[in-house]
């Protein structure tokens, strides 16, 4: 009987979020990455992307390429995390066993469709787009294949919002010119090894023998690949550990011997484990440090807060205080991040800015491919933001606030004593803007989660 394997992907989640949350921004390029322009985009919307903007771009690089129309807002963890807990919530209603593999994607198998047929399996996955986005109002793609594999590269095939099937009987048709980094496991460093030996296809890659696949790549994990780019995928659907800690390293060509070139090899590995944890769905306790020397001793060091979180700066802060530098020792050839002690719940912190301070001078604008800072870093400064998050009076930009006249809205600007509104929710449809005054007692901060206005479900119903 027919195996089918299908992938869900939410499109572009954290900024259809955005969108559906706040109907003024649909149709507009949103940049989920914080009001301050600095670190790394977390999202970005469809209408970004046109521009060039991704996911994992340094912010200002993005703002730059949409240019004055781009919409930056802060990243709202506790929304993303309750709309990924209603869609699944659907998905399981449908599937017995659901892989999810992070907050907005996951593998299923459902039994109904052994044996299906292309267009059976096109219907079924499309009645479960439209109950997902009748209920939640999100979009979402879904691919399906004979193993997982194929699946993931359908699901990138059907974006943005729609279902893409490969037919078995056509699947090495199409599976074939597709460019081999877009075979699953396939990274950048394993990419560049394939080039060399000047294969550009997954065809090309299924066409070497074995042994040159062992040669290149090594043993079980190139053999691996080597079945996957010849159509064999037999690996099953099975919910997935959590992982206990998300890390990023990096091993450098030319040793690292000035604290500049730490700073940026430590913000680089930060910033992707920091993607990476984003994706995860929980925030982390635990930051740690991991350096090889020159001489191959390695050392790491760790530090705990005393509250799980998903801030960048709060994250990035906590290395830049146990990374050491090669003054004390010695060059360094490799520089790495980990976040562990992942939790769901994030408290939530009255003063945050005491744990971002960075007391090293950070570059705005790095070279996070050599790890090389492109200019002095000795006369950059940081400026800090002591205002608490919710003392009385004082709004920041896109934060959530409440009004009893006016109901649930976000902070479009504040200054000389009053702040910008837009009141609206998913359900309210475009807003209107409101100027408050700032000390106006009737403003109060709001649960970001209230913008979902899903006041037919809660996410209890998920647990």
């Amino acid at each position: 009987m027919r195996r089918w394997v299908l992938h869900i992907d939410m499109d572009a989640f954290y900024a259809s979020c955005e969108q559906l949350t706040r109907p003024t921004l649909r149709g507009r390029p949103v940049l989920v990455a914080g009001v301050s322009g600095r670190g790394v985009v977390a999202g970005a919307s469809y209408e970004a992307r046109k521009f060039g903007a991704r996911s994992a771009m340094p912010t200002h690089q993005a703002a730059r390429l949409v240019g004055p129309r781009a919409v930056l807002v802060t990243p709202r963890r506790a929304v993303y995390s309750t709309a990924s807990k209603r869609v699944f919530e659907i998905v399981s209603r449908h599937v017995d066993i659901v892989e999810q593999l992070s907050i907005d994607e996951a593998f299923m198998e459902p039994q109904e469709l052994v044996g299906a047929s292309v267009a059976e399996v096109t219907d079924w996955a499309n009645n479960l787009r439209a109950e997902i986005k009748a209920e939640t109002g999100l979009p979402a793609s879904i691919g399906a294949g004979s193993g997982k594999q194929y699946a993931k590269i359908s699901s990138d095939l059907a974006k943005p919002d729609g279902v893409f099937v490969i037919d078995p009987d056509r699947q090495l048709e199409i599976l074939r010119p597709l460019p081999v980094g877009d075979l699953w496991g396939v990274g950048p460093v394993t990419r560049q090894k394939l080039t060399t030996m000047g294969v550009e296809t997954i065809g090309d890659f299924a066409d070497l023998s074995e042994k040159e696949v062992e040669i290149a790549l090594g043993g079980v994990v190139g053999k691996q690949l080597w079945q996957l780019a010849r159509g064999h995928d037999d690996r099953p659907v099975a919910p997935r550990a959590e992982a206990k800690q998300i890390s990023s390293e990096h091993t450098y060509p030319q040793d690292l011997t000035t604290p500049a070139e730490v700073d940026a090899a430590l913000a680089r590995a930060a910033q992707e484990s920091h993607r990476r944890l984003l994706k995860d769905g929980r925030g982390a306790r635990t930051v740690s440090v991991k350096l090889r020397m020159a001489d191959f001793r390695i050392e790491s060091r760790a530090a705990t807060l005393p509250y799980a979180t998903d801030d960048a700066d709060t994250l990035l802060a906590t290395a830049y205080k146990l990374v050491r530098y090669p003054g004390e020792v010695g060059p360094i050839r490799l520089v790495g991040v980990s976040y562990s002690g992942l939790e769901e719940a994030l408290q939530h912190v009255l003063f945050p800015e005491l744990d971002q301070e960075i007391k090293r001078p950070l570059s705005p604008d790095r070279d996070y491919e050599s790890g090389v800072s492109d200019h002095d870093t000795s006369a950059d400064t940081i400026a800090v933001d002591i205002t608490p998050a919710d003392a009385p009076g004082q709004w920041r930009a896109t934060q959530d606030v409440y009004h009893p006249e006016y109901g649930h809205g976000w902070v479009q600007g504040a200054g000389h004593g009053r702040v910008t509104v837009r009141f609206e929710t998913r359900a309210t449809g475009p807003g209107r803007i409101v100027n408050v005054l700032a000390d106006d007692p009737l403003l109060t901060h709001a649960d970001p989660v209230d913008s979902l206005a899903w006041d037919d479900w809660s996410p209890n119903n998920a647990d």
